[in-house]
């Protein structure tokens, strides 16, 4: 077996991963004190009720003192009282605790998965990072909560009705005690088994979640190709899949339950068998026999609640490592660790020196090879070329979604993994082509663009993005919830709400990915107009599919497998008769065509 294997089949038998718990619950030292004041409370007031049982049944009931009887129920009365309120006081914090430290945890997750570079996303399911998001971290709550004040307050119990028994009967103690080894360590190997089962259990269901979320999010896609019971069946074997992994944990967890009562609970019947013979020969008063029977009742009942809990918080620990796993990954882009400051102002020139780069889940696939350019400060550069030429993973390098594996990309002449990313993407626009929108409201998706904005800012983009009219034709206006994915709004006004998103941004550096690729005619011509006039002033970096949209630019780069083939302008690069020539043919001669058949 291999180290890490090796390291990672020790975690798996273990509790390790809680103690990743123990920083988020040291923030609220008092919260921790309180639980452990009243957990001690409830188990020592628990543990006195022996010691009055036994003195009530030797001395109360032989001297037929009412008095002295009366006495001890009113103490065992108090007693009640103390342990009521200690019990309430130890589910307050223990449960606050619990709730507090989990609330933090799905913060910190979210936090951290929300500053992952986008490489992590390419192999890794939204749906599975969501289950780890909300099962894991429901399973963690109840470990911190009542699972941990259960084990919390049985420890306590169990080790003080255990030393009480040493104290009540020595010799009882060494036979009770020396039997303690023979039902521990078959719990330990029990419970690793039941640790490994919930492990597998809680991946299962992540799996199961992960593809109900794909699906769901897909939803129209799925019902127009009427594939309803092909995804209900393929979730349906996912959801048995994770059942029989869940049976199969708690089968293991009842077997340890019942292992673990059966052989405590033997062990005292004839510890008991061993003191009936002591009170018989005189050795030992029936109050005391007593007295130790209750303590041994609380141990081994101590000894079964923990049995029981171990298999909750191995399935706790199962959800903690998995957690921690995710906050353990780093981002494949790194943060500078001492960034240079971008100069002020900003002027937007670009360069692009002799890149190379292939995607980490191809790595022997090139997807840009020594590629060299400049984009002057103002100047609209148009990126054209066949699909799968690398046109979009310019965009990614200059966001620095991505780092290049040779060369050196330089935004107003600092190499951008020297800079803050932050400070890097706070001077770059996009609108994309498969547009995001957001579950919220229309001016909440505008004002996505540049947080803070106000009412007015925003309305203003709109309406340079030609945005406004549609927007306030909505039932709330731009109060009107979108839906998710902004499925309410067509594929041109989705467009335009991007659109009014960058011209928000007012960025220096403005990218554009066939910005104008789902309008209809009418919309292209008024959103053209807006983007021609966001463009004046800014460095623009243009993907066309549809050449029409590259006219005006100052120049084009056309781009075949990952190169830079020609560069020029639309009435050089056609005299030139190459490969933009060859897609302008294509496109303006298959354009003229349609009109002539249509006009006819």
């Amino acid at each position: 077996m291999r180290p890490a294997d090796a390291e990672a089949e020790a975690r798996r038998r273990s509790l390790r991963p809680l103690r990743t718990m123990l920083p988020y619950m040291l923030r609220y030292r008092g919260k921790v004190a309180g639980a452990l004041f009243f957990l001690s409370l409830a188990a020592l007031t628990t543990l006195t009720l022996p010691l009055a049982v036994r003195r009530m049944i030797d001395h109360g009931f032989t001297g037929s003192d009412d008095q002295l009887i009366t006495n001890y129920f009113s103490m065992l009365i108090v007693i009640a009282v103390v342990l009521a309120a200690a019990s309430a006081g130890r589910y307050y914090f223990v449960i606050t605790l619990g709730e507090r430290v989990v609330s933090d945890m799905r913060r910190d997750v979210f936090a951290h998965v929300a500053r992952l570079s986008p490489g992590f996303f390419d192999t890794v399911q939204s749906g599975e990072i969501i289950s780890r998001l909300t099962a894991d971290t429901t399973q963690i709550k109840s470990a911190m909560g009542a699972t941990a004040s259960v084990a919390l307050r049985n420890v306590i119990l169990g080790t003080g009705a255990l030393t009480m028994m040493v104290v009540t009967s020595p010799k009882l103690s060494a036979l009770v005690i020396a039997a303690i080894p023979l039902i521990v360590l078959p719990l330990v190997a029990f419970g690793r088994s039941v640790r490994a089962k919930s492990r597998h259990a809680q991946d299962t269901l992540a799996n199961a979640t992960a593809y109900a979320s794909e699906q769901i999010g897909s939803v129209r896609t799925l019902q127009a190709f009427t594939n309803e019971a092909l995804v209900t069946g393929r979730y349906s074997s996912a959801v048995e899949e994770a059942f029989e992994a869940a049976r199969l944990s708690v089968f293991a967890r009842s077997f340890l339950t019942f292992f673990a009562i059966l052989t405590i609970f033997s062990s005292i019947v004839g510890v008991l068998w061993f003191g009936s013979r002591d009170v018989l020969t005189g050795e030992m008063s029936p109050g005391t026999l007593s007295q130790f029977l209750l303590y041994a009742v609380f141990a081994a009942g101590a000894l079964g609640a923990l049995s029981e809990v171990w298999g909750e918080l191995s399935q706790a620990a199962g959800a903690a490592e998995r957690l921690t796993e995710l906050l353990a990954e780093e981002p494949h882009v790194a943060e500078a660790a001492s960034p240079i400051p971008l100069p002020v102002p900003a002027r937007g020139e670009v360069v692009f020196s002799d890149i190379s780069f292939a995607y980490p889940v191809r790595p022997g696939q090139s997807a840009i090879q020594s590629l060299d350019f400049t984009v002057q400060p103002g100047e609209t550069v148009a990126i054209v070329g066949p699909s799968g030429a690398g046109k979009s993973t310019i965009f990614s390098l200059l966001l620095r979604f991505y780092d290049p594996s040779a060369g050196a990309i330089l935004v107003d002449g600092v190499d951008i993994r020297q800079a803050s990313l932050d400070d890097l993407r706070a001077r770059i626009a996009i609108v994309p082509q498969d547009v995001t929108i957001f579950a919220a409201t229309a001016a909440e998706n505008i004002g996505f663009g540049r947080p803070g904005a106000n009412r007015a800012q925003i309305e203003a983009a709109a309406r340079d993005a030609h945005a406004e009219t549609f927007i306030r034709n909505l039932d709330a206006g731009f109060d009107t919830e979108l839906g998710e994915r902004g499925v309410t709004l067509s594929g041109g006004q989705r467009q335009r709400v991007a659109i009014a998103r960058a011209i928000l941004r007012d960025a220096p550096i403005l990218l554009l990915d066939e910005a104008t690729s789902a309008l209809d005619a009418e919309s292209e011509t008024l959103v053209q107009a807006a983007l021609e006039r966001l463009m004046e002033g800014r460095t623009t970096l243009v993907i066309a599919h549809r050449l029409a949209t590259v006219l005006k630019a100052d120049r084009i780069l056309v781009m075949d497998q990952g190169r830079i083939v020609e560069t020029g302008t639309h009435e050089s690069l056609v005299r030139q008769g190459g490969t933009y020539a060859r897609l302008a043919s294509l496109q303006f001669d298959a354009g003229a065509e349609a009109f002539r058949r249509a006009a006819e």
